[in-house]
């Protein structure tokens, strides 16, 4: 009886509401099945093949089958001397990017924004916005095609004025400008929508509060339109320090070649030739999580001092 009772009683208010407004925004929560659904496939479900990086996996035998080594996998690689090459290449272009890629969409949005005629601004932005678009692929073709030493169209304009040709694809320092070159006129243009976003946040009335105290367009920038997109850049920058180990396979790939291997051998691609070209599966799948490891310690860094300099941070 008491039981029956207490399954008629009325839902608490709180509960009521809050099941009303999903019901009134269930739309809104159809549209979250996909993203959840691909997070649960693609990022939750295979970190069950972790565990191959303790096991001397066998493909015959599969996870549930093959020995467990403890971190045998992991001595073994850090034995080698190709492991400390591939983490110094990938922090050293990623510290690079970091460096240049990075500030190179705040400062394109501040001239953005700078802009008043609204046709050109917004093909300005489309213009910008494309090379996103184009794959690593045609990248690293139109690459060859320009900087080749051999019909490249830059080295043929040199040739042309009386100068010798430049290693640009051969020489490794030479390779490395064309690296981080064309990873900021690829990355730059899609990275300015964030930061334009942001400035759409900052208050008018500032502006014009400066405008009446004589402030100069670079005054206002860097008193009132830097200031008010500081916490948008301390996020990102935390998003981009956890990404320190993580460095994308099709870039260095494409753009590297044996000539320049002392710098564009990396992580990715270590694990490309170690865990489908030889077949080594744990000795791949022990590099990274060993990566997934580094980056989570730096994510865990920079959101710590952050929170020290009293921003926001990501939790």
């Amino acid at each position: 009886m008491n039981r029956s009772l207490a399954r008629s009683k009325p839902l608490p208010l709180a509960r009521r509401r809050q099941a009303t407004g999903i019901w009134k925004d269930y739309q809104l929560y159809l549209l979250l099945i996909l993203p959840i659904a691909y997070f649960i496939l693609f990022k939750y479900v295979p970190m069950y093949g972790a565990a191959i990086a303790f096991q001397d996996y066998s493909i015959f035998k599969g996870v549930t089958g093959s020995e467990w080594v403890g971190f045998e996998n992991f001595r073994e690689l850090f034995k080698m001397e190709q492991f400390y090459i591939v983490v110094r290449n990938t922090l050293m272009l990623n510290f690079l990017d970091l460096i240049f890629s990075f500030p190179a969409p705040i400062l394109l949005a501040l001239l953005l924004n700078e802009l008043r005629v609204t046709w050109f601004k917004k093909t300005a932005q489309t213009l910008l916005y494309l090379p996103h678009f184009i794959s690593w692929i045609i990248i690293g073709g139109l690459v060859y095609q320009m900087f080749s030493n051999q019909g490249g169209l830059v080295n043929n304009v040199i040739t042309a004025i009386g100068f010798d040709t430049v290693p640009f694809l051969t020489e490794k320092n030479h390779w490395l400008l064309v690296y981080l070159g064309t990873g900021i006129w690829q990355s730059a243009g899609w990275g300015t929508i964030i930061y334009l976003a942001a400035l759409t946040g900052i208050n008018k009335d500032l502006y014009e509060a400066a405008d009446v105290d004589g402030a100069s367009r670079l005054k206002k920038m860097w008193h009132i339109t830097l200031p008010g997109i500081r916490p948008t850049i301390i996020v990102m920058l935390i998003m981009q320090l956890g990404h320190i180990m993580t460095i994308g396979f099709e870039r260095p790939f494409v753009m590297g070649n044996t000539l320049v291997m002392d710098y564009a051998e990396v992580i990715s691609t270590f694990v490309y030739k170690a865990g489908l070209q030889s077949a080594q599966f744990s000795l791949a799948t022990a590099m990274g999580l060993f990566q997934a490891l580094v980056g989570l310690f730096f994510v865990i860094l920079s959101n710590t001092i952050a929170k020290r300099f009293g921003e926001q941070g990501i939790w």
